[in-house]
């Protein structure tokens, strides 16, 4: 079975948590792309919900498909948060980043009363890592913590889009490193990274999810923590 039909799976699974009333947050990349457009159809059926883009691409999505979307800020607390993942071990820690959301991803989900990862079934891995995990630096100091990171033995690359230094919403950079042979703990090596100056998040969400629906074949499944 394709990935992208167990992608369109776990997000038709996902979007049944959430209901009319609610305030909803809104995930970035592929995966999420097939739950916002569902939701954008119960929406257009009458649904009403109020809706935080992790995203500037998932806010014109949303916002294309009829859905009301509203600042962080305005919304204060999020009933539910929809969201993909590159890679969900069996402890339901996470690395994300890939489409360079990462920042407002764990923020809007640090703000969610329920965190829900979809994914089609490669994402589901034994061992974080085989995913470079994003890290997003502060523009002055990017050079500088990928040095860091080399001398840790990470293997920083930073991250391109053509030939300019890829930004992200927030217009920082994005570093990726290589944690497959870390010797450190995921926690051990999360708190690290925060702890260099310069470093504004990190793609180990490590404990923010509550349920994880992975899709397999034509079946959805779901692993509550």
């Amino acid at each position: 079975m394709s990935a992208v039909n167990e992608k369109k799976v776990a997000a038709l699974a996902a979007v049944k948590y959430v209901k009319s009333g609610m305030t909803v947050g809104l995930g970035t990349g592929s995966t999420a792309f097939y739950m916002i457009e569902a939701i954008g159809e119960m929406v257009q059926n009458g649904m009403e919900i109020k809706a935080v883009a992790t995203s500037n691409e998932t806010e014109k999505l949303a916002t294309r498909l009829g859905i009301n979307v509203i600042t962080l800020a305005e919304a204060k607390r999020l009933d539910v948060t929809i969201d993909g993942a590159d890679e969900v071990d069996e402890n339901f820690q996470l690395i994300k980043g890939g489409g360079g959301a990462l920042l407002r991803e764990k923020i809007v989900a640090h703000n969610s009363d329920l965190n829900i990862i979809i994914a089609d079934a490669s994402k589901s891995v034994s061992k974080l890592g085989k995913f470079k995990l994003p890290i997003e630096t502060i523009p002055f100091a990017t050079q500088l913590i990928i040095n860091e990171l080399n001398d840790m033995g990470l293997s920083p690359v930073q991250r391109m889009n053509g030939n300019d230094h890829y930004k992200t919403d927030e217009n920082n950079d994005i570093v990726d490193i290589d944690i497959w042979d870390c010797d450190m703990e995921l926690t051990e090596l999360e708190r690290h990274l925060k702890t260099i100056p310069g470093i504004v998040e990190t793609g180990l969400f490590l404990t923010t999810t509550n349920l994880v629906i992975i899709g397999k074949g034509d079946e959805a499944i779901v692993k509550n923590r």
